[in-house]
């Protein structure tokens, strides 16, 4: 007969309206749009308001810890504000941009539905989402684990794992940190580890890129035939399998923020408020607490009433931080503003992090999926964000502005006699900047131009 046993665990589980809260704050507005709409379905005492309102209208009273008296000031500030715009046009809006746009399921989005569903420890869960938030529109892992450990105090041991995690999940290929290992992880799917198609991604594919067939048969020491059956297998792998979910090809993108000069021509963050969704308490149902309701209703009101402004406070709380990190963004990246994406700056979550109070991943959460309207165009808040190196001078640059740069390299060469990664090397060497030949290589790759024996013109 077997024995019973019993066993104590820790396990850390999200309440649900912290749960809310996250999933508000890292939304987009297109997205958010949807989650207050399924709560204004299921929650009678909330009312859709489409008024354009400044964020400072909505914010507590610092002075005033009372929620009922934080509920009666914003109640007051919505009502007088409801001459700022008309109500049928703001409607019409909306139901236009929401019947027009296409709904689709994010990278993201895919990848949080199956970590619900996974065995993963909460812990673990934490840093998967950190790593779910670092992907590329390819669903690649280019930051190196080291720097996320670093950057949100995390053993190094546990990043990995979550990565491995991660590269279980679906689409195949996802969490990658290169093409190679992202074929190599749909091979190991389909179980197909001794294969020869295996041995040719691991070893042979910048021979295969370059179709030295004959090399790469004579090296496994196979036939041609069955070495292109084999490239005709590869071929059939998804080199991008992210871009499928790719939300850049969603046609509305709706900026959260707008960096613009203020009038006394300093840099400053707008909250740009467009189509994001406005509830308030119903008076109607507030009144029906002070009337002769039965007890039964009047303790369900009370408890959706409790909800409602769970979710109203979840909803300031996300503009208010998203607002809190734009402005500490700013005199951090003045040149980029002034010149342009090349003078972009390396900036941490960290530092940002530390200067407003919060945690790094809040930071990493906010800045997930929203967008900020700047000179130079509609861009992701998180590319503000990013590693870079130092120059000889002291100066230092992105790696977006090294991209940048490599890319106005390439554009100015000799198409005659283009430029190896090797040549590129020393000429940003003498420009202060020292760059390894195989990081060039990856940036190269990332821009989507070929080796320089490809680009050769005649």
């Amino acid at each position: 007969m077997a024995g019973l046993n019993q066993n104590l665990s820790q396990s850390q589980t999200l309440a649900p309206q912290m749960r809310q809260s996250l999933d508000i704050l890292q939304a987009g507005t297109m997205d958010l749009q949807q989650l207050v709409q399924g709560a204004l379905e299921v929650n009678p005492v909330l009312e859709d308001l489409t008024e354009s309102m400044s964020i400072e209208d909505l914010r507590e009273d610092s002075n005033d810890d009372s929620q009922e008296r934080y509920e009666d000031l914003r109640e007051l500030a919505i009502l007088e504000n409801r001459s700022m715009g008309s109500s049928v046009d703001a409607q019409e809006r909306r139901e236009y941009l929401m019947n027009s746009l296409v709904g689709s399921q994010t990278l993201q989005q895919h990848l949080a539905e199956q970590l619900e569903v996974s065995m993963a420890e909460e812990s673990q869960r934490e840093v998967i989402r950190i790593l779910i938030g670092d992907l590329d529109q390819r669903g690649y892992l280019e930051t190196p684990l080291s720097e996320t450990a670093a950057r949100f105090a995390i053993p190094l041991e546990d990043v990995e794992d979550a990565r491995d995690r991660l590269q279980s999940f679906r689409p195949a290929g996802v969490g990658a940190k290169d093409l190679r290992e992202c074929l190599m992880i749909q091979l190991e799917q389909n179980n197909l580890q001794d294969s020869i198609e295996y041995e040719i991604v691991r070893t042979h594919l910048a021979s295969l890129a370059k179709k030295k067939f004959s090399q790469i048969a004579k090296q496994l020491k196979c036939s041609e035939e069955s070495l292109l059956e084999a490239a005709q297998r590869i071929a059939k792998l998804d080199p991008s399998p992210g871009s499928s979910y790719d939300g850049t090809n969603n046609p509305v993108v709706v900026p959260d923020l707008r960096f613009q000069r203020g009038l006394s021509g300093e840099w400053e963050a707008e909250l740009t408020n467009e189509y994001l969704p406005k509830v308030r308490i119903s008076d109607s149902y507030k009144s029906m607490l002070s009337s002769g309701e039965a007890k039964g209703v009047k303790s369900y009101l009370k408890e959706q009433i409790r909800e409602g402004r769970n979710l109203i406070k979840a909803l300031d709380q996300r503009q208010e931080t998203i607002l809190a990190i734009a402005g500490e963004v700013i005199p951090r990246q003045i040149e980029f503003l002034e010149k342009g994406m090349a003078q972009l700056h390396p900036l941490t979550m960290n530092e940002i992090a530390d200067k407003i109070g919060i945690h790094a991943t809040t930071v990493s959460r906010a800045v997930s999926g929203k967008y900020v309207e700047t000179p130079h165009g509609v861009i992701e808040l998180r590319r503000f964000f990013a590693s870079g190196y130092t120059k000889a001078s002291g100066e230092t640059v992105s790696n977006t502005g090294v991209r940048e740069t490599i890319q106005k390299i390439i554009e100015g060469e000799d198409k005659k006699k283009p430029l190896s990664d090797s040549a590129i090397e020393k000429l940003l060497k003498t420009q202060g900047l020292k760059i390894a030949r195989r990081t060039i290589a990856k940036y190269r790759e990332q821009l989507n131009i070929l080796p320089s024996h490809l680009r050769k013109g005649f």
